[in-house]
C-alpha cells in the first residue's frame, strides 16, 4: 500500500472487501427552550381603507355564526367611524335586494346577520341535511302567551290557556325558544319564563317591539278561520 494513500472514515483501502464501517451517528439538535424562543405576534389588522370597508364588513358578517351588534362590528373592524359603518351596512342591504341575491342582510336579535332568502329554504335545508321540528297549535299558543306577557310563571300561562302547560313549557325550553328568567316573588317562588334570543332569530325579529300587535293578530285570525293543528317548520338548531 502506498504511503501517500489517503483514506476517509468509513471507507476501505483498495484491495480490501466488505461493507464500509458505519459513520458515528450525529447528535440530535437540542430542543428549543420555550422561555427563550421568540413569540411571533400577528399585528392588529387596523381599520380597512374607506373603499374596502364594505367588503371587509361583508367578509366579517359571513364569518360569524350569530347576529353581531353594532358595537361588535366596530371592534372587529378596527373602530371605523360609526357613520361610515352604518352607511356600509345600508349599502350592503340595498345591494342584495337590488340584484335579487340569495342572501339578505337583516337586523335581528339586536344585531346584524347575513341570511338566506325564504324562497331558497328548501334547497338550503337539503344542502345542510337539516331536519325541521314542528310547533303544534298548542305550542304556538303557549309561546305567544309567554312572548306577550313575559316574564310569566307556569300558573300564569295555565290561567290563560285553561289547561296544564308544564309539558309545553319544557318542550319550548328544549327547543331554546324560551329561557328561564328567575323566580316570582310569591309563596313557592315559581319559575318565570321569557323568550330567548333564538326566538328572535327564528322569527326574524329585531327585538320584542317588532312583535305584531294584538289587533294585527285578530285581523290575521279573521283572515284565516281554519281549525285544527298548525304546523310550523323551522330548521333544526
Amino acid at each position: 500500500m502506498s504511503d501517500n494513500l489517503i483514506t476517509f472514515p468509513g471507507s476501505k483501502p483498495p484491495g480490501e472487501s466488505g461493507p464500509a464501517s458505519p459513520s458515528p451517528p450525529r447528535p440530535a439538535p437540542p430542543e428549543p427552550d420555550p422561555a427563550t424562543t421568540p413569540v411571533v405576534e400577528l399585528a392588529e389588522p387596523g381599520t380597512p381603507r374607506p373603499e374596502f370597508l364594505g367588503s371587509a364588513l361583508e367578509a366579517v358578517l359571513f364569518s360569524l355564526d350569530h347576529p353581531a351588534p353594532l358595537a361588535e362590528l366596530l371592534s372587529l373592524l378596527g373602530e371605523p367611524l360609526e357613520g361610515a359603518l352604518l352607511g356600509a351596512l345600508e349599502s350592503l342591504k340595498e345591494g342584495y335586494v337590488r340584484r335579487n341575491a340569495g342572501i339578505r342582510l337583516v337586523e335581528v336579535a339586536g344585531g346584524f346577520q347575513l341570511r338566506t332568502v325564504a324562497q331558497a329554504r328548501p334547497w338550503v335545508a337539503a344542502a345542510q341535511g337539516a331536519k325541521p321540528f314542528r310547533l303544534s297549535r298548542a305550542a304556538v299558543e303557549t309561546l305567544s302567551i309567554v312572548a306577550y306577557r313575559q316574564p310569566v310563571s307556569r300558573a300564569d300561562v295555565e290561567e290563560i290557556r285553561g289547561v296544564d302547560s308544564g309539558g309545553m313549557l319544557r318542550s319550548l325550553l328544549e327547543k331554546r325558544l324560551l329561557k328561564l328568567m328567575g323566580r316570582k316573588e310569591e309563596p313557592g317562588r315559581p319559575l318565570l319564563y321569557g323568550t330567548s334570543d333564538d326566538f328572535l332569530e327564528i322569527f326574524g325579529l329585531k327585538d320584542l317591539s317588532d312583535l305584531p300587535t294584538l289587533r294585527d293578530l285578530r285581523e290575521l285570525e279573521r283572515d284565516d278561520p281554519r281549525d285544527g293543528p298548525v304546523q310550523l317548520d323551522f330548521p333544526d338548531f
